[in-house]
C-alpha cells in the first residue's frame, strides 16, 4: 500500500512541492519515496513495500517511457494478468503488480480497468498526449482527492497532501457537514473541504489543459424484483470466497487477519488459516466495557484455529487520547468514536511487524447483515396493520443489546421506528429512521449555519442520485444499494478502514469486496440473504462447515465503541474541554454555544439519552477538532 500525489499545470518549484506533498502522507508509505518531474506535470510516491520488495519503486515508467505511474493499492490477480500479457509478447523488468498496470494501460487504455481485481487508486502520466489519467477501484477502498487551484490541478491520496499547495486554504464545506450529520458521510465528490473533491469509486478521470473529466466504468446493479437467476448459492459462494482469500494472501510479507469474534472475520480467518502455509497471525480489540467487548468469542476462534493471537485492550481513556489523531487522519468530522479502536488496532499490528491484514468488512453490506435491513423489513410488516399492538414488539427482538428498548410500549416503538407513518414507496424508506436520529445533531447548528443551509436537504440530494432502475429492485436490494453505494465507501472503508490502517502503514485487504463476490451476492434471491429475520443466511449456512457453532450461529453484534462517556465519563481531557468550550464554539461559529454547553453538561453527568445525544456529542467534538487541525476559519469563512 502506498500514497500518491501529483499535479498538471504550471508550478513554480514542482520538485519542492512534490516533496512536501509526499512528506505529508509518509505514513502511507514509510519504506521509500520517489518523485518524477515532467514539463508542467509531476508525480510523487510513498511506498509500503509488500510485493517485489527489492524492485517496484515508483513512479515507474513504461519500457518506451511514454507512460509513468504512481500507484496506491494491490492488483490481486496480477500473476494471471502478467501471464496473459507475456503470452502476447510483453516483457517485464520486475515482478511488481505496478508494472502489470502499465502494460495493461499501454495495450488497452481505460478498458484495462475491467480486468483488474484489486483495491487501487493510481495516476498515469501520458507524455505523448500530455494528460494525466486517474482511476479508483470499484468499491472505493482506496482514496483519491483532487482540486483546481490557480490554473493547475493537484491530486493526492489524502487531503493533507493537497494542503501543501501554496495558497490553498482549508475551509469547511457546510453542505458536506450537513451530509455527514445526516447520512454519516459526504456525498462524493464533495468532501469536508470546500473546493476539494474526491474521485468517485468505480470512476476514472482524465486531466488535461481543459480541466477534469470523470467517467464511471462499473456500476452496482441488482435484478428486477422477481427476476432472480437460480444459483447453487452455497457452493458458488464457497468457491468465490476461497479464491478471494487466496488472491489476498499473495504478498512477499506475511499477511495477518483481524478477528472480531463475529461471523465475517471468523470465516475469513478460517479460510486463511487453511490456505496459508504458516500459522496465521490474528489481531483483535478487547474493550474494558462489557457492553462492547467480544473477546470471549475471539478466544473461541483462536482456540479453534490455533492462531498466533495478539489483543489490545481499549479503555474509554484510550479512545479519548487517540481521538485528535483519528480526526487528523480521517480528515472529516464523524458521528461515532468507532474509528479510534481501529486506529489503535492498526498500531498494534504494525508493532508486531505485520504490514497487511485481511478483514471481514463488506459482508454485512452484500449479504444483508445489518440490523437496519431487518428493521426495514419489520417496518414494512407493521405498515400493513398500522394499529397492531403486537407487530411493533418485533423491534425488541432486533436490538437485544439495547435494554431500554425492551421496556417501551408498542406505541412508542411504532413511533420511534416510523413504523406506521412512513411512506413505503419512499426510495429512502429503509434509512429514514437512521437519518432522522443522526440529523438531530443539526439542532445544535448556529443561526448563521442554519441560514446558510436553509432549503437544503441532504437526504433528498442522495435520492436524486439513485439509478433509474432503483425502483424496480426488491426493497432489500434497494436498502443494500444505499448502504453499499454511499455508507460503505463514505464511512466504513474510509473513516474506519483505509485511513485508520494507513495511519500506521497497514494495508487492509477485504475478500468480501472482491467484485466477483459483490456481483454474485447482488444476483441472489433476497431470502437467501435475509431469511425471515436471520441475516446473512447463505453465508451462515456455508460457515457451519468451518466454524464452531457458537460462532456460525451467533447473531450479529454491531461493532460499537463507548461514545460520549469516553470523553467525559472519567478523567477530564483538556482538548475536550477546550473544543467544547464556549470560546472555541463561538470562534468557529458552526454550533450554538448555549445548546452545546447543555449537551456537554448532560453528557458529563451521565444523563444523555442514547444514540442521538452520543452522535451529537461526537459530531460536534470532531467538527471542532477538524477546525482546529485544518482550518483557522471562522463562521464567516465556513459558511461562505
Amino acid at each position: 500500500m502506498c500514497g500518491v500525489a501529483g499535479y498538471l499545470g504550471y508550478v513554480a518549484d514542482g520538485a519542492a512541492l512534490l516533496a512536501a506533498m509526499a512528506g505529508a502522507i509518509a505514513h502511507r508509505g514509510p519504506d521509500s519515496e520517489g518523485i518524477d518531474i515532467f514539463p508542467q506535470a509531476g508525480l510523487a510516491h510513498r511506498r509500503l513495500a509488500i510485493v517485489d520488495l527489492g524492485n517496484g519503486q515508483q513512479p515507474m515508467a513504461s519500457e518506451n517511457g511514454r507512460f509513468v505511474i504512481s500507484f496506491n493499492g494491490e492488483i490481486f490477480n496480477h500473476v494471471e494478468l502478467r501471464r496473459d500479457l507475456e503470452a502476447q509478447g510483453h516483457r517485464f523488468r520486475t515482478s511488481a503488480d505496478t508494472e502489470v498496470i502499465l502494460h495493461l494501460f499501454e495495450r488497452y487504455g481505460e478498458r484495462c480497468l475491467s480486468l483488474l481485481n484489486g483495491d487501487f487508486a493510481f495516476a498515469i502520466w501520458d507524455s505523448l498526449r500530455e494528460r494525466m489519467f486517474l482511476a479508483r477501484d470499484r468499491m472505493g477502498v482506496r482514496p483519491l482527492f483532487y482540486t483546481r487551484h490557480r490554473g493547475a490541478v493537484y491530486f493526492a491520496s489524502e487531503v493533507k497532501a493537497l494542503l501543501k499547495v501554496p495558497g490553498l486554504q482549508a475551509m469547511l464545506d457546510i453542505k458536506a457537514l450537513d451530509q455527514i450529520l445526516t447520512l454519516w458521510a459526504p456525498i462524493v465528490p464533495r468532501t469536508a473541504f470546500q473546493n476539494i473533491f474526491e474521485l468517485e469509486p468505480a470512476t476514472y478521470a482524465v486531466i488535461d489543459r481543459t480541466g477534469v473529466t470523470t467517467t464511471p466504468y462499473w456500476e452496482l446493479e441488482y435484478p428486477d424484483h422477481g427476476d432472480y437467476p437460480g444459483v447453487a448459492a452455497e457452493e458458488e459462494l464457497e468457491d468465490l470466497l476461497m479464491d478471494a482469500v487466496r488472491l489476498r494472501l499473495r504478498a512477499d510479507v506475511q499477511v495477518g487477519c483481524y478477528l472480531s469474534g463475529g461471523l465475517d472475520s471468523s470465516v475469513i480467518a478460517a479460510i486463511a488459516s487453511k490456505l496459508d502455509t504458516q500459522p496465521l497471525r490474528t489481531f483483535a480489540i478487547a474493550f474494558e466495557s462489557r457492553e462492547h467487548d467480544e473477546s470471549y468469542f475471539q478466544s473461541i476462534m483462536v482456540d479453534h484455529l490455533q492462531t498466533r493471537h495478539v489483543q489490545t485492550l481499549m479503555t474509554s481513556g484510550d479512545i479519548a487520547a487517540d481521538f485528535p489523531g483519528v480526526v487528523r487522519h480521517m480528515e472529516r468530522p464523524v458521528i461515532r468514536s468507532a474509528p479510534a479502536p481501529l486506529y489503535a488496532l492498526a498500531r498494534l499490528v504494525r508493532s508486531n511487524g505485520i504490514k497487511a491484514v485481511l478483514t471481514g468488512e463488506g459482508a454485512d453490506e452484500i449479504f444483508a447483515g445489518y440490523d437496519l435491513f431487518k428493521e426495514a423489513k419489520v417496518r414494512r410488516f407493521c405498515s400493513r396493520q398500522p394499529g397492531s399492538k403486537f407487530r411493533p414488539l418485533l423491534f425488541r427482538k432486533l436490538y437485544p443489546y439495547l435494554p431500554n428498548l425492551g421496556r417501551q410500549t408498542p406505541e412508542y416503538l411504532s413511533a420511534f421506528f416510523m413504523a406506521g407513518s412512513a411512506n413505503i414507496g419512499d426510495p429512502l424508506f429503509s434509512h429514514r429512521p437512521r437519518f432522522r436520529s443522526t440529523s438531530s445533531t443539526k439542532l445544535f447548528f448556529s443561526r448563521d449555519v442554519r441560514g446558510a443551509l436553509a432549503g437544503y436537504d441532504a437526504a433528498e440530494e442522495m435520492a436524486s442520485l439513485l439509478p433509474v432502475d432503483f425502483r424496480r429492485w426488491h426493497p432489500l436490494n434497494q436498502a443494500q444499494y444505499l448502504e453499499t453505494r454511499f455508507l460503505l465507501p463514505g464511512y466504513i472503508l474510509s473513516s474506519q478502514g483505509d485511513r485508520m490502517a494507513m495511519a500506521h502503514g497497514i494495508e487492509g485487504r477485504f475478500p468480501f469486496l472482491d467484485h466477483r463476490l459483490v456481483e454474485f451476492a447482488a444476483r441472489l434471491h433476497p431470502e437467501q440473504k435475509l431469511k425471515g429475520l436471520d441475516e446473512k443466511s447463505v453465508l451462515r449456512r456455508m460457515a457451519r462447515k468451518m466454524l464452531p457453532e457458537e460462532i456460525s450461529d451467533r447473531r450479529k453484534q454491531p461493532y460499537r465503541a463507548p461514545e460520549a462517556e469516553a470523553f467525559v465519563g472519567g478523567a477530564k481531557h483538556e482538548f475536550v474541554e477546550a473544543a467544547m468550550g464556549a470560546e472555541s464554539i463561538k470562534r468557529f461559529g458552526i454550533f450554538d454555544p448555549v445548546t452545546v454547553e447543555k449537551l456537554h453538561r448532560k453528557s458529563a453527568t451521565g444523563a444523555s439519552s442514547g444514540f442521538r445525544d452520543n452522535a451529537a456529542f461526537v459530531g460536534i467534538l470532531s467538527t471542532q477538532l477538524w477546525q482546529e487541525t485544518f482550518s483557522a476559519g471562522s463562521s464567516s469563512r465556513a459558511v461562505a
